[in-house]
């Protein structure tokens, strides 16, 4: 049995990660370093995000 695996697709952002870098690190601004539950749920999102824009590192064969 599974818990907690969301079958939700989200579309695939256009934005770099450089791009959602910024609005992260603005949301950690607007929070003064304390995110609230709703700031979470938002910086998780974002960072799935970023993960799925940042290139993937090359490793050697």
């Amino acid at each position: 049995m599974l818990h907690g695996m969301s079958t939700s697709v989200e579309p695939v952002s256009d934005r770099s990660a450089a791009e959602v870098n910024e609005e992260i690190r603005a949301l950690w601004l607007r929070s003064g370093g304390t995110l609230s539950g709703e700031q979470r749920e938002e910086y998780r999102r974002l960072v799935l995000e970023w993960a799925a824009a940042a290139p993937q590192s090359q490793q050697a064969a």
